[in-house]
């Protein structure tokens, strides 16, 4: 009875933690509007970020009683979490170019990617992990690609767009990693 009631308890601050993490995404753009012009949000802006932020929280309480492992519920908040990242980037400011330039819907596919491959694997250990190794593959696919084409901002160093798309795949890399030592230990 009393490692229930303990693993309640931490349950319940996780869950604390994460939805206030949530808030907080919302309440950033709020404060930086004060100190900054650039930072300009309308209803509209927040409405959205809300359900946006609303959609992904839903998805980590999914896969934390998805498994009673913690590398497999890990990966899980990994792949969302750069998910979210990939999609608050792209529409905010374009991952190359601007939020307008529409070479940035291959980002978008990539994460498309992530969405069959999970679907396919049922979401289990083992298919998920290749999921996500084909998600980070297919947003480096994407920046290349992408920089094929023209850009609408050339002062931007394609650096940028490399470092920012590497720590995107690099979550996804990350992701598959945990899913993998989730699938050999509950196959083992």
């Amino acid at each position: 009875m009393a490692n229930s009631i303990s693993g309640s308890t931490r349950n319940i601050r996780w869950r604390t933690i994460g939805w206030g993490t949530a808030v907080a995404l919302l309440i950033a753009p709020f404060i930086a509007m004060q100190f900054t012009p650039e930072m300009n949000w309308g209803p509209g802006d927040f409405v959205f970020a809300a359900i946006i932020i609303a959609i992904f929280g839903g998805m980590v309480e999914l896969a934390a009683g998805a498994s009673p492992r913690l590398d497999y519920r890990t990966g899980f908040a990994l792949a969302v979490l750069g998910a979210l990242a990939v999609i608050w980037v792209n529409l905010a400011v374009g991952i190359v170019g601007s939020e307008d330039n529409p070479a940035n819907n291959w980002f978008f596919a990539a994460l498309g990617l992530a969405i069959v491959g999970a679907t396919v694997a049922r979401l289990r250990a083992g298919g998920m992990s290749v999921a996500m190794f084909g998600t980070a593959a297919a947003l480096v696919v994407a920046l290349f690609v992408a920089q094929a084409g023209a850009t609408d901002e050339p002062w931007v160093p394609p650096g940028r767009e490399i470092i920012g798309t590497g720590l995107f795949a690099a979550i996804f890399v990350a992701s598959g990693l945990l899913f993998r030592r989730a699938a050999r230990a509950l196959a083992g």
